[in-house]
């Protein structure tokens, strides 16, 4: 950095970060492929920071080119069927062994411990073991993938004391079944398995495949669960990207609030992902369509009952059923068991690109759940969709709650023209104003 006041302000931007990650269980996975990139010693100093800040680790690693190394010096020919590799049992020990090698560079690359490097003085234990119970894949398309297999159980009672001790717990691509046997499986089954049986805040695949595009080849930088299944049911995703999408789709939709797939290419990636706004990677969301959706006609009744006791109060301006029938299509609602417990509106203003988020109300019986900022992620989303580069709010008393969730103070200077003109200088309502890219 030039100077201290860039520094400053650097460290005091990643702050937040650190105050929500702290505590958070993260399953980080990466392929074989980056270790043979020699990647390996920068994403244990970078997993190592993580850990230094409270955030609780287990990382999955794959060993594809490893076991494709294995086979050739045994002379032994690989066989895959849709992109899996069938198993026979000389692929097994070629798995077993490349599997054990990866097992001690990692362990290796986690003790670390030299002056003048990112993990001075670190005292870092990984551990390992049979964490992992795994059935086989058995016939698929007519084709018995033998020794190749799929997670049954993950060991989520014993794996949490182990992080809760402050080790990181290390999981390789191999399985057991209750009789002894051992099964060669996907690193990408291994990590979805374990996010969702931990809980995990995050998922995150650092991978070998390049920022994924759309069929326009825009970036890909966000999407919501049900927007990721749409893009894998247009089938423009290279296979490898379309694997991974599939799999941080599936991890989403059982529980997981974040998946992230970033490319390893570039040094720090993960530490990019995770601590700058717009990262480098693709996150993907968890959205309920049927709880988190557009509002239809249908909706007027129940936005009217939530919001008036807000402009009964003065929080909220008074609005007729007329004028949200005529407005419905600006409106999103969030509803459990078909009641309407939040919703809020987006006003466009194409000119500037900008957008305003009105009506933003929760159910008190609700407050707390989160449910405010998950109206407020759906309305970025429409907003960004739509085009627009900013996001701004009128309030007279929630300032503080935005202000804490990326806005900042403006003035009625900073509005849209025709925003300006209709601005109630009665109400006297603060501005604030967020940037969305």
């Amino acid at each position: 950095m030039e100077n201290q006041t860039e520094f400053v302000n650097w460290l005091r931007s990643v702050a937040p970060y650190v105050h929500a990650f702290r505590g958070k269980t993260f399953v980080v996975a990466f392929p074989g492929e980056l270790v043979t990139a020699g990647g390996l010693q920068v994403l244990a100093q970078d997993l190592s920071l993580l850990h230094a800040l409270g955030i609780r680790i287990v990382v999955v690693h794959g060993s594809r080119p490893q076991v494709a190394e294995q086979l050739a010096l045994r002379n032994v020919e690989a066989h895959f069927h849709n992109g899996l590799r069938v198993t026979d049992s000389a692929a097994l020990e070629c798995a077993k062994e490349a599997a054990g090698e990866l097992r001690l560079d990692i362990e290796a690359a986690f003790s670390q411990g030299l002056p003048n490097t990112p993990m001075a003085h670190s005292a870092i234990r990984v551990i390992s073991g049979n964490f992992v119970t795994a059935r086989p894949m058995g016939v698929i398309d007519g084709v018995d993938l033998q020794l190749t297999g799929v997670v049954r159980k993950i060991a989520a009672d014993v794996i949490q004391p182990i992080m809760n001790a402050g080790g990181i717990v290390l999981l390789s691509p191999l399985g057991f079944s209750p009789t002894g046997e051992a099964f060669n499986l996907t690193m990408e089954d291994v990590a979805v398995s374990a996010a969702i049986a931990l809980r995990a805040e995050k998922l995150i695949f650092l991978s070998e495949t390049p920022l994924m595009k759309d069929a326009g080849d825009a970036d890909i930088r966000e999407l919501s669960s049900h927007q990721a299944e749409a893009v894998l049911s247009a089938g423009f995703l290279p296979a490898d990207a379309a694997f991974y999408l599939g799999s941080v789709v599936k991890a989403c939709n059982a529980g997981v609030s974040r998946a992230h797939i970033v490319p390893f290419a570039t040094d720090g990636s993960v530490l990019l992902e995770l601590f700058t706004h717009d990262g480098i990677g693709t996150m993907v969301t968890y959205e309920n369509l049927e709880s988190l959706r557009q509002a239809t006609i249908e909706d007027v009744g129940g936005i009217l009952k939530l919001i008036e006791p807000l402009e009964a109060d003065g929080t909220l301006v008074k609005r007729g059923r007329e004028l949200i029938e005529r407005e419905i299509h600006y409106f999103s609602v969030i509803e459990h068991d078909s009641v309407i417990f939040g919703c809020a509106a987006l006003y466009p203003f194409p000119k500037e690109k900008m957008g305003e988020m009105a009506c933003l109300t929760v159910n008190p019986e609700v407050q707390g759940q989160g449910d405010g900022d998950r109206i407020l992620k759906h309305i970025e989303t429409r907003a960004r969709e739509a085009g627009l580069t900013k996001l701004f709010v009128l309030t007279t008393r929630t300032s503080h709650w935005f202000l804490r969730r990326g806005f900042v103070l403006a003035g009625v200077n900073d509005l849209p023209q025709d925003r300006q003109q209709i601005y109630n200088w009665q109400r006297k309502s603060q501005v604030l104003i967020k940037n969305l890219y």
